[in-house]
């Protein structure tokens, strides 16, 4: 049983990446609509400058979170055909080579994601008055 409940924390920790990375996508687009209003309270060219950089900045979040949700819901999918196959003990216990690689991906990715979403509420918070 060890084994299965190590590959059933791998699942259930992809579940829970992903499920974040969704409210990730919730935050982005509020933050698109902040932009948009902005836009319309302060059209000068600082502003306008500051609205074209996070509005690319949010566009590559976006594409990052879609390449990651895939692979991960792959992963899950591959998890969960370990677990009902017939592979051997031995391939259970240890956890997938891309286990690693998402769990680096996906660190960096909210890295990256909590500095701009920082960016983000000072360059809002300077200019929304």
């Amino acid at each position: 049983m060890p084994a299965t409940s190590s590959i059933m924390s791998l699942h259930l920790r992809l579940r829970l990446w992903i499920a974040e990375m969704n409210s990730d996508i919730n935050v982005l687009r509020i933050f698109s609509d902040y932009l948009v209003e902005l836009h319309g309270k302060r059209n000068i060219p600082e502003v306008t400058k500051g609205i074209d950089h996070f509005k690319q900045q949010f566009t590559i979040l976006r594409k990052e979170i879609d390449e990651l949700r895939h692979e991960m819901q792959l992963s899950k999918m591959n998890l969960a055909s370990t677990t009902r196959g017939s592979k051997s003990t031995a391939n259970k216990n240890s956890p997938p080579d891309d286990q690693y690689a998402l769990q680096k991906r996906y660190t960096a990715f909210k890295k990256t994601f909590n500095k701009i979403k920082k960016e983000f509420g000072l360059f809002e918070a300077k200019w929304s008055n």
